[in-house]
């Protein structure tokens, strides 16, 4: 596996669970608190010496989010955009991004995701890994409202979307590694009862080979897709400070 690790942030979708906020703009450039919701796994995939990052949003919000992050000189990143034309789902959208991979491994992050910790041991971890794809999870009260990893030992032999019985207390959370061959087992899914690519049918796939390894985050993680998720993550990340960023001096008006 190559060492150069890529850069996926997607913020799509409609933010049906945050309207009416998102009749105003994408939720990804709603605040948390210091800063755009888009910025905090910007910021963690650059801390992790990721620099080249695609960014994949909706056509209606394409402008705002070019308007917002421009070429991405100003948070040290080269960013390319990829235009997820309707919601089909995670997979989907990594889908419009394989000429960017170019063949390279690469880190996923939702553009929803909120996290205390920085990535830069998980990313070291997957460099060192020479195949397959790596899973952060996270322990949670609420763990039915996710995709839950199942246990034999310490190895993650199924992923289960959403169950009624989760099969144990960690959620996969949005932030996820994986090699090339991903994209071909994209083109093998078939959409869920929901009409989408489902990520939980992608990692399947890499269980199904033994080919999915996984870590545990130690600090906070914040889901801001929904508006008490939101208001959740405010708290967290009220004090949250990434320094690249607050060395800037703002432009006088």
């Amino acid at each position: 596996m190559s060492k150069l690790l890529r850069g996926i942030v997607l913020a799509g979708g409609t933010g049906s669970r945050l309207y009416p906020l998102t009749k105003v703009t994408n939720k990804h450039l709603l605040p948390v608190g210091q800063y755009p919701m888009i910025y905090h796994p910007l910021m963690r995939l650059r801390e992790a010496g990721i620099e080249r990052v695609a960014v994949v949003t909706s056509p209606e919000h394409m402008g705002d989010v070019v308007n917002l992050l421009g070429s991405g000189q100003a948070l040290g990143l080269d960013l390319t955009y990829r235009v997820q034309d309707q919601p089909g789902g995670i997979a989907q959208a990594l889908g419009l991004c394989e000429n960017f991979a170019g063949g390279h491994p690469f880190l996923v992050a939702l553009g929803d995701n909120i996290l205390e910790d920085n990535l830069i041991k998980e990313a070291d971890i997957f460099r060192a890994q020479n195949t397959g794809a790596r899973i952060l999870l996270k322990a949670v009260h609420d763990p039915e409202r996710y995709g839950v990893p199942r246990f034999e030992g310490d190895k993650v032999v199924e992923i289960k979307e959403k169950p009624e019985i989760p099969p144990s207390k960690y959620a996969v959370t949005g932030l996820y590694f994986y090699d090339a061959q991903v994209f071909d087992f994209i083109r093998t899914l078939s959409p869920s009862r929901r009409g989408e690519y489902e990520v939980s049918d992608l990692n399947s796939a890499y269980v199904h080979r033994s080919k999915l390894t996984y870590g545990i985050l130690e600090g906070w993680w914040g889901d801001a897709g929904t508006l008490e998720g939101w208001h959740e993550a405010n708290k967290l990340a009220r004090d949250l400070v990434y320094d690249e960023l607050n060395s800037q001096e703002p432009m006088a008006s």
